[in-house]
């Protein structure tokens, strides 16, 4: 493989979903340097979800090509899933579990046994901040909490690409922040590339080095947030690059059951 082919993270050419004559993802062209926080961006049906879909393995693309870690997604799927890991939307934590029994029952799942298993459980609960909770019940904890329990958990086998779906829905201001510390850690400290989805705004300015506006499906604009709020005007927000790249108008507190919930609505409204 080529240096330059190594050095890129995630590769999509031309990819395109459709859905009978419904086009969700449509010849999307998108190029992601290792070691990046990348943002996905656009309103409910743009085609964000879909993306991330086809780049974790979940769902096939109808034409045009993917590779994620240098492996093709459509042909080497198994290779894929084990250099990523993934935060969807809706709760990956067992509310009926400790969170030491979530992050084991993750590491049993990514072939971590013995003494490494146990390295990494202990690891990640430093990592998430919470080896002082780590025998109670998740269902008890706050939707920081959970959120941080979820990147330790998709991050227990060290992968080289992280995907989180919304990572911060439901959260509170202060929680929000702590999840934003966890993956610059993540990418600081491991080098990891991270793909996010986002609806809030200055989530993407603060994090992401580059960011992608799809709207129906297409690609809208790809740059850094600063370029990109330059491109619209000298006191521009990324809120405004927003509006005029995707033409939608923008809208997030709490525990394990708000963000439950909260993952719930976003489901069922697409």
């Amino acid at each position: 493989m080529p240096s330059s082919a190594r050095s890129i993270a995630i590769s999509t050419v031309e990819l395109t979903k459709r859905y009978g004559e419904f086009t969700a993802l449509d010849r999307l062209g998108l190029s992601v340097p290792r070691g990046r926080i990348f943002g996905l961006l656009g309103p409910n049906g743009a085609g964000k979800s879909t993306t991330i879909k086809i780049l974790t393995t979940l769902l096939d693309a109808s034409s045009g090509s993917a590779t994620v870690a240098g492996f093709d997604v459509a042909a080497d799927p198994v290779e894929v899933r084990r250099r990523i890991g993934y935060v969807p939307q809706l709760l990956s934590a067992d509310g009926a579990l400790t969170a030491t029994e979530n992050l084991v029952l993750s590491a049993r799942l990514h072939g971590l046994h013995g003494r490494t298993r146990v390295a990494r459980v202990s690891e990640a609960l430093v990592f998430a901040g919470l080896e002082a909770v780590a025998n109670k019940l998740v269902r008890t904890f706050s939707g920081g909490m959970v959120r941080r329990l979820e990147v330790a958990q998709a991050t227990l086998h060290r992968p080289e690409v992280l995907f989180l779906d919304e990572p911060t829905l439901g959260l509170d201001p202060v929680a929000r922040k702590t999840v934003w510390e966890r993956l610059r850690q993540l990418r600081e400290t491991e080098g990891m590339t991270i793909l996010i989805t986002t609806h809030d705004m200055d989530e993407a300015d603060v994090l992401c080095d580059e960011l992608a506006i799809l709207h129906q499906g297409r690609l809208a604009v790809l740059g850094a947030p600063d370029a990109l709020k330059a491109q619209v005007g000298p006191d521009a927000t990324l809120a405004d690059v927003f509006v005029r790249f995707s033409g939608a108008v923008l809208d997030h507190g709490g525990s394990y059951r708000d963000v439950r919930e909260s993952r719930d609505t976003v489901r069922r409204l697409g």
